[in-house]
């Protein structure tokens, strides 16, 4: 069986295609979404989920969040004295939802469709998919997320649908898609997004409203600043779902025996976040330009990932659009159940004999070029691209150059990958140099042939007709990527982490919730915790299960009454 993964910037999921559904595995806690949260607890362990990013305010620097956007970069983090990039953090969350789903079904699960934001770079997609080998997972496809999420929409009805624009606004990304679907066909036409846009964004705007409100007197300068970041973090995320539902919210941290408190209201937050709100228009311009679709062609603008829950959000589209977009499948959820789908597909299901699926490419793919400046020289840089974005995939297209100067021996291509038209501001994936036979400039062709397949892979071929030479280079990875033997040990070293056992989560999730809740509030309401945990600590003390389940149920209600239910 091949697994389906959304590998989120706030949640994860993992789904599975079995008797002609896709459905979403539960975690250890029960829960369908995992928080892509990991943290180190005192004694040197790996904790991962709901119990992680509870302790993310009340241990920061042993914890961390949201590192999906450093994925194709060389940041690492450092918790506990371990150092951490984030394919390894990233490689941490696929291990914990593969040992879900291995409970839940059985049996061992080895391969895996993992899903990665529609303009994720090459460098960023190869980097999950190292990720999901260091979690000793054979990862079979890398899917767009907006794909997934119309592959979900789209096997729920598998009837003909005119273009519809999938608008997926995660924790850290934002991607769209115009989609189709006939006979049988789901057809991605267009994809376009921006990798720094998400709900964390709109946290930080909330944090702009309310900080100069609680501490207006600069005594939150005391505070260490990575504690300080993180309260604030959390309190803007309560204030923000709060938000999605009410006119107002509060916004309040406590520090020592000091609490800071003041009201965000809905048109207020609305205010800042007008310039986040601005960009949301572009990647939907994009779309629609290159897939050649009028916005009043679309017959639906559906809509996935968490932050497009938030009101401000839905009166954007809405105006963008002229019309209310479709709410019809679960925001946090479709994208994992496409996945799973999309697994399905790969194992060949009968119940999805019928059902194909086409993407495009996200980015342009090209080489570094010269041209001649007007002054009888030549500007050196610019990018040539040989495909365009959105070109459906599986592609192959050719390209023709020529020598620049008499007797060159050599051409030496750069190969890129993006939209601007000088290369340095796009991303480099590699090189390739072939040799020529030497004669009068621009009498020596070459032949550059890019062939782009549907997991992301580049060949380039390189033929000089003058002199029958032909070069290949695949593109399976970067210059400063580790190497096999680097990913194996690596992969060694995490598997060897100290993880606490999977039974136990629940009440560490509980244990830690208390733990924020105790320094989240004052007076008789954090006695009241502390009360409520030490009885707590009582029952798992005594190794009853009936009694620590009892006692559990009990905490929770109580937790619940204080604050509200746990927020996802």
């Amino acid at each position: 069986m091949i697994v389906g993964i959304d590998l989120g910037t706030t949640n994860s999921a993992i789904g599975i295609w079995r008797d002609g559904t896709a459905q979403l595995v539960p975690n250890a806690l029960g829960d369908l979404l995992t928080p892509s949260a990991v943290a180190i607890d005192d004694g040197g362990a790996v904790i991962v989920g709901m119990t992680a990013r509870e302790r993310q305010s009340t241990h920061p620097t042993s914890t961390v969040t949201a590192f999906k956007r450093w994925m194709g970069t060389r940041q690492t983090v450092t918790l506990a004295g371990k150092t951490f990039t984030a394919e390894d953090l990233s490689a941490i969350v696929l291990s914990s939802l593969k040992a879900d789903a291995e409970a839940f079904l059985g049996e061992p699960v080895t391969s895996a469709v993992i899903t990665v934001p529609a303009y994720f770079n090459d460098r960023q997609r190869k980097a999950t998919r190292r990720a999901g080998e260091l979690a000793g997972l054979t990862v079979e496809r890398l899917i767009n997320e907006p794909t997934a999420a119309a592959l979900a929409y789209g096997i729920q009805d598998r009837s003909e649908k005119e273009p519809f624009l999938v608008f997926d606004l995660g924790g850290g990304t934002f991607d769209v898609s115009i989609v189709e679907i006939f006979d049988g066909v789901i057809e991605v036409r267009a994809s376009a997004g921006d990798n720094r846009l998400g709900g964390e964004d709109f946290n930080d705007t909330i944090i702009e409203v309310a900080r100069p409100r609680i501490d207006p007197e600069g005594r939150l300068a005391e505070v260490d600043p990575l504690v300080l970041h993180e309260l604030l973090r959390a309190a803007a995320e309560r204030c923000r779902r709060t938000l999605s539902e009410q006119e107002e919210a509060s916004f309040t941290i406590t520090s020592g025996d000091r609490q800071f408190a003041t009201t965000v209201t809905a048109g207020e937050f609305e205010a800042q976040a007008a310039p986040l709100l601005a960009k949301l228009r572009d990647p939907v311009l994009r779309s629609l330009r290159d897939s050649d679709i009028r916005v009043e062609t679309l017959s639906e603008v559906i809509l996935v990932g968490g932050a497009t829950r938030m009101p401000i959000v839905r009166k954007t589209i809405t105006r963008m659009f002229g019309r209310f977009p479709n709410a019809a499948v679960h925001p946090d959820h479709a994208v994992a159940l496409g996945a799973a789908v999309q697994g399905g597909l790969k194992s060949r299901d009968a119940d999805l004999e019928e059902i194909r699926l086409t993407d495009v490419c996200p980015f342009t793919l090209g080489v570094d070029n010269s041209a001649p400046d007007g002054r009888g020289g030549f500007r050196h840089g610019l990018f040539s691209p040989i495909i365009e974005r959105n070109t459906p995939i599986p592609a192959s297209r050719v390209s023709y150059y020529s020598t620049l100067s008499d007797n060159q021996r050599n051409v030496e291509f750069g190969i890129y990958q993006g939209e601007a038209r000088e290369v340095q501001g796009n991303v480099k994936l590699g090189s390739i140099k072939v040799p020529v036979p030497p004669a009068p400039a621009g009498h020596v062709h070459v032949e550059c042939r890019f062939s782009y397949d549907t997991s992301g892979l580049l060949e380039v071929d390189i033929s000089v007709p003058a002199s029958g030479l032909v070069r290949n280079l695949v593109l399976m990875d970067d210059d400063e990527a580790p190497n096999a033997k680097e990913v194996e040990a690596r992969r060694k070293v995490l598997a060897a982490l100290k993880r606490h056992p999977r039974e136990d989560s629940h009440n560490m999730a509980v244990l830690a919730r208390a733990a924020r809740c105790y320094e989240s509030f004052i007076g008789e309401r954090r006695d009241m915790v502390g009360k409520w945990t030490a009885q707590f600590e009582a029952a798992l003390d005594g190794q009853d299960p009936r009694v620590i389940d009892s006692a559990r149920a009990q905490f929770e209600d109580a937790l619940n009454q204080l604050e509200g239910d746990r927020y996802l």
